[in-house]
């Protein structure tokens, strides 16, 4: 019933409604540079996209008009990195204070056969109300609970999730296909990997079901091994990436989040992570990588070179205590920079806001007040985020562009004082609220609410989901 409760709500404000935003106190656009601001304009949306932005506009007959006269507007946050099916797995105690790879084999990987169908279901429905109410229109998940005896049913749950919400959708299809005890999540547990065939085979049926190659996609599918050093043989790592290409798919996966990282590649394979995955085809502008925390200059210069892109996951990194990823150096290089929030069991929060605020203060704390604007964090986390997703119609406010966009209540005591009211949701962070957030033109947040969503029920689903979770350990 809260399914179709929502999706009443959705139909309600499809693609087709005329709306008008007028009077924002300003506008942010995605790009860096004179066009990263666009003043105070007001924004005429039709069939899901941004069809006029000038001051002073207007109403039409039969449009609907949004007083936007103490908010700001945003193009919403494109999340390139994520892992829904964690959002019952928040600050288990024995995973708090351990490194990646003991939280790994202590948290995520015991719990993936509890992770039943209807877990996954409840869980992709908090993240996804967490990240809608932060901001964020689409989300990128590295969906990775897939092993030999498990069912191929879970990707399906995320789209239909994410249809629910009216979220732009990209299933990144993880998972490993190698037994070995190099891994560090599976080599402690009895789970048993899939082959290449059953991840393959799979990958197809999503690609024939989901996929969208339009530069305005609501769905997305990409090939994602969980990590390509320990998830899989190099010969096999590199026939993904030809199957990959064969199906005109993007590829993504976990890369040099950690030192181990570095010093494993180094023991086994002679060379460092970027040079190993250059050797087996997977680099390249529809390839990105996701922490890339002790990224070395010359593969920093590597990935610059093939327009390889990297996605900035700064809390994670923070909280596991995996180190600051170079991103400074990364984006002076010419690397697309893009964020993401990562898992939330590493992470205990879902929120786009989290993690801007931080990537504008973690690399100022370490390398001075010049290594990030608020302008260049919001293009990383809009503009770069579509860019590597190849959705070049989508993540910066521009006529012609789809309507993605949020309204950011600041109409409270906590931005009063402000001299620049624009750069508020980077520089002060949480708590802000989204009065109002548009995918494509449909209205998905308003007035603070998840449209259609019962909160209390979704609250008492995850409670429960929790115990489920707690009664296993």
């Amino acid at each position: 019933w809260q399914r179709l409760n929502l999706l009443e709500k959705l139909s309600m404000n499809d693609t087709s409604q005329a709306i008008l935003i007028r009077n924002p106190m300003a506008v942010m656009t995605g790009p860096q540079g004179d066009a990263s601001r666009a003043g105070k304009v007001d924004i005429r949306i039709r069939n899901g996209r941004i069809s006029e932005m000038a001051p002073s506009l207007e109403p039409c007959p039969g449009e609907r008009v949004i007083d936007a006269s103490d908010c700001l507007v945003y193009p919403g946050w494109i999340n390139t990195h994520h892992h829904l099916f964690q959002n019952l797995l928040k600050a288990v105690p024995v995973g708090m204070n351990q490194d990646l790879e003991g939280w790994l084999a202590s948290v995520p990987y015991p719990r993936l056969p509890r992770i039943t169908p209807e877990l996954l279901r409840i869980g992709a429905r908090l993240g996804l109300a967490e990240l809608l109410l932060s901001g964020t229109t689409t989300c990128a998940d590295h969906h990775y609970t897939y092993h030999a005896n498990s069912g191929t049913e879970t990707g399906d749950i995320l789209f239909d999730v994410a249809d629910e919400f009216g979220m732009r959708f990209v299933l990144c299809r993880g998972g490993a296909i190698e037994s070995a005890s190099s891994h560090p999540g599976f080599s402690k547990t009895s789970i048993q990997p899939e082959t290449l065939d059953q991840m393959l085979t799979d990958i197809e049926r999503l690609k024939h079901r989901y996929h969208d190659d339009a530069p305005d996609a609501m769905r997305r599918v990409v090939v994602a091994p969980t990590t390509p050093t320990f998830s899989l043989p190099p010969v096999l790592l590199q026939e993904l990436a030809h199957a990959a290409r064969a199906m005109n798919l993007r590829l993504h996966s976990h890369l040099s989040e950690t030192d181990n990282y570095v010093r494993f590649c180094r023991e086994k394979y002679n060379c460092l992570p970027v040079e190993f995955v250059a050797e087996h085809e997977w680099l390249g502008p529809d390839v990105w990588f996701a922490h890339m925390v002790h990224a070395q200059p010359s593969e920093i210069r590597m990935l610059a070179q093939t327009g390889t892109g990297v996605s900035h996951c700064p809390v994670s990194n923070s909280r596991l205590g995996s180190g600051i990823a170079p991103v400074p150096q990364l984006a002076a290089a010419g690397v697309t920079v893009l964020l993401g929030v990562d898992g939330v069991a590493s992470n205990e929060s879902g929120s786009m806001i989290g993690e801007v605020n931080t990537a504008w203060l973690i690399h100022r704390a370490e390398q001075g007040a010049a290594a990030t604007t608020v302008e260049k964090v919001i293009n990383w986390a809009t503009a770069g985020g579509a860019q590597v997703l190849g959705l070049g119609k989508v993540g910066t406010l521009q006529v012609g562009h789809a309507a993605d966009l949020v309204l950011y209540d600041i109409n409270h005591p906590r931005f009063y004082g402000f001299h620049d009211f624009a750069v508020a949701p980077v520089a002060a962070g949480e708590p802000i609220r989204v009065r109002t957030s548009i995918i494509n033109g449909r209205i998905v947040v308003e007035d603070g609410q998840v449209c259609g969503l019962d909160v209390a029920a979704l609250r008492e689903q995850t409670f429960q989901g929790v115990q489920a979770l707690m009664a296993s350990d």
